[in-house]
């Protein structure tokens, strides 16, 4: 039986992290942070934060209303309040998609 690599999952990411994974400035995060309630990283003495894998998830679904679909600020305030459990199963389809996709470019390669 081949050994297969088990993915790490962190329990909190930092600052630096997140802004590398979004491609964006940190500037940007902190400012999403004060718009939106659904981000509340954790902080610690030093003021330095730290986001769990639900604000990645909600960070994700943030960036998606406004990048991907146009929404404005306030628009995507009140579309996260309204009808986040239906934006929460979207954004696990496109996930699983991407993983898909992923998944099949790899196979591609190898072939």
């Amino acid at each position: 039986m081949p050994y297969k690599e088990r993915e790490i999952n962190k329990m909190y990411y930092t600052m630096g992290e997140v802004s590398a994974m979004f491609d964006v400035n940190q500037s940007l995060i902190r400012f999403y942070e004060k718009e939106f309630d659904v981000l509340q990283p954790k902080k610690n003495k030093k003021g330095n934060r730290y986001f769990t894998p639900e604000d990645i998830e909600n960070l994700k679904i943030i960036f998606h209303l406004i990048r991907d679909k146009g929404y404005t600020l306030h628009g995507a305030k009140e579309h996260l309040k309204n009808n986040s459990t239906d934006t929460r199963d979207t954004q696990k389809v496109i996930n699983s998609l991407e993983n898909l996709k992923s998944f099949l470019l790899e196979v591609r390669d190898q072939l």
